[in-house]
């Protein structure tokens, strides 16, 4: 049963002692009714003590510890003074709302925790009741934990680079659409200035200055040469096209239409321009080692196809090498066909410089140093692009190294030039000193070669327990051949030993055959062609019911065999043969097992 219930305020830790309640009846509509009257509830519970936060940043310490299930110094301080020690008479129970909270701390301080519905049914009268004064302190600490929360961070603000390539890729289907749309339409009035001009946003700049091509002179030579960026050759070119264009009179108001949207598509395409900047920026802020080893571009579709830059980072190599190539993926798995081998990474410049067997290896490569470079940005404090391009100049070389065969960089050495240049790690500046001093080695050094024993000594524990294991596979199998050959050998003997005593019998020969089949062994005794049967067959045995027996073939049964020698009076070799078989059999039992 609750004794206490603990309460979290935004002002401080509130303690509440239990007095009474009902538990049976706790869903009748009479119980549930009592809290919402505060003399009924005010008969339930009492307040025992209050602790208050000493200021806004410990409340906010506080809350972020309970909203993670963390006892705080001060929580654990409040329930050691107030809460009575428990006794095998008396039974302390404290409710507490948050579940994760209780277990924490059952587990510092030992003291039972409750979350049950009575719990919550209690908390919810306390609730109701709130105290005016609290409202301020709730709503300073509410502003405060949600920035915590959200950890809002102009430097890692992802999601804007997010919905910025969403936007232009948007953009660059727009910008193509419209600017069809002004070819097509300005086409009627000046056709030929389509194969002349080839550049979208020329075009529609082009069109707004020379408008009606009758009135194109050569006094706009110069507006259409600053549009071409200089080129007065092609200015020239569009000239005497104009004069003798095929293209039919168009109406001044159509005219007015044209140049508008012209307007439009000009704008939209500066508009996508200064977006593109934007993005830049953002990258070489966000994720400044992936835009430089990958471009700005594609770096910002894989964020933005991951979700978030941690996410990306998240992510393993290959993973991300064939991201964005997901229903190609899953139509291989479906299909059992082949897997792609790169996904968004395809639009960088490396795989399309790569010759067409070395793709997938340098696609594989690439994912692998976007992971790296993508990990450095997301966790790093200072953002810098040295290695993205140490990143770049390592895919460079291997691009090298898949033609020529020129041997490339160490990624160790690489990445350990890079630190050294930023001087991010200030130990290695101290080690690189203590290797200057040979009398001492240096802390570096002797971990590293700490490592490279551990590392040998397990290689070599490793190989000695695989020695010792095919020593013992081939042991067991040795054991095996001769407990085999041991049987043979025992068989063979006991066939001899049969020969020997059945010399007396006319010359007749006996062999001795062991089959073991499903761990049964299984002895029959194979007379030769003048043996034994050949004499039952000329001397049929004065029993006439058993004749039907013996069979008529070179291969007879145990049974067989002594109820043949019985049957014609060879009574001391059907004793003999009896207790020779008994000892096969004994024998063929020890194989079987």
């Amino acid at each position: 049963m609750v004794n206490y219930v603990l309460f979290e305020t935004a002002s401080g830790y509130a303690l509440f002692e239990r007095l009474q309640s009902e538990e049976i009846g706790a869903k009748l509509a009479q119980v549930q009714d009592t809290v919402t009257d505060l003399a009924k509830f005010g008969q339930m519970i009492k307040l025992k003590s209050f602790s208050p936060f000493k200021s806004a940043a410990d409340a906010l310490e506080n809350a972020n510890d309970v909203s993670e299930g963390i006892v705080n110094e001060s929580l654990k301080a409040f329930l050691e003074m107030n809460l009575p020690k428990a006794g095998k008479k008396n039974k302390v129970e404290l409710g507490v709302s948050d579940r994760n909270l209780a277990g924490a701390i059952k587990g510092e301080l030992g003291v039972e925790c409750s979350t049950d519905e009575i719990v919550q049914e209690l908390i919810r009268g306390i609730r109701l009741w709130p105290i005016s004064d609290l409202e301020k302190a709730q709503l300073g600490l509410g502003h405060s934990y949600s920035r915590a929360k959200v950890k809002f961070n102009v430097n890692r603000s992802d999601n804007m680079i997010i919905q910025a390539i969403a936007l232009l890729d948007q953009m660059d289907k727009d910008v193509n659409t419209f600017a069809m749309r002004v070819r097509e339409w300005y086409s009627w009035h000046f056709p030929e200035l389509v194969k002349i001009v080839n550049d979208n946003y020329k075009y529609a700049k082009l069109v707004k200055v020379i408008k009606n091509k009758a009135d194109l002179t050569e006094e706009h030579l110069d507006a259409m040469a600053e549009v071409l960026e200089g080129d007065e050759t092609i200015a020239k070119q569009i000239l005497d096209a104009a004069r003798a264009s095929m293209g039919t009179d168009i109406s001044p108001i159509d005219m007015i239409n044209i140049q508008n949207f012209a307007d439009r598509v000009i704008s939209l395409a500066d508009y996508r321009k200064n977006l593109h900047n934007y993005l830049i920026s953002k990258m070489s802020h966000v994720a400044p080692n992936l835009a430089a080893l990958i471009g700005e571009v594609v770096g910002a579709r894989l964020i933005s196809q991951a979700g978030s830059l941690t996410n990306l980072s998240k992510y393993p190599a290959s993973t991300l090498q064939i991201l964005g190539a997901e229903k190609a993926l899953f139509r291989a798995l479906k299909t059992k066909g082949n897997t792609p081998k790169y996904g968004l990474i395809y639009h960088s410049s490396f795989i399309g410089r790569a010759g067409a067997k070395n793709k997938g290896r340098i696609s594989r490569y690439l994912a692998n140093k976007c992971t790296i470079a993508s990990r450095i940005d997301c966790f790093t404090e200072n953002p810098t692009d040295k290695y993205g391009q140490a990143l770049k100049n390592q895919v460079e070389e291997r691009l090298k190294f898949f033609d020529s065969g020129a041997t490339p960089e160490k990624n160790a050495e690489v990445m350990k030039r890079v630190m050294d240049s930023l001087g991010d790690l200030a130990d290695e500046v101290e080690v690189e000193e203590e290797e200057s001093i040979p009398a001492e080695p240096t802390k570096k050094r002797v971990a590293e070669e700490d490592v490279v024993e551990e590392k040998s000594a397990k290689k070599a524990k490793k190989d000695k327990k695989e020695k010792k294991d095919k020593k013992e596979k081939k042991d067991k199998k040795e054991k095996k051949e001769k407990r085999k050959r041991r049987t043979r050998i025992r068989i063979a003997e006991v066939g001899e030993d049969i020969a020997k005593n059945t010399k007396e019998w006319k010359g007749l020969r006996v062999t001795v055959q062991l089959t073991i089949q499903n761990r049964q062994a299984q002895v029959s005794v194979v007379p030769s062609a003048s043996s034994l049967v050949i004499k039952a067959l000329k001397e049929p045995p004065r029993d006439r019911k058993k004749e039907k027996n013996i069979k008529h073939s070179g291969n007879i049964s145990l049974d067989d065999v002594i109820e043949i020698a019985r049957t014609m009076r060879y009574k001391s070799f059907a004793r003999e043969l009896s207790g020779t078989v008994k000892e096969i059999l004994g024998t063929a039992q020890s194989v079987g097992k």
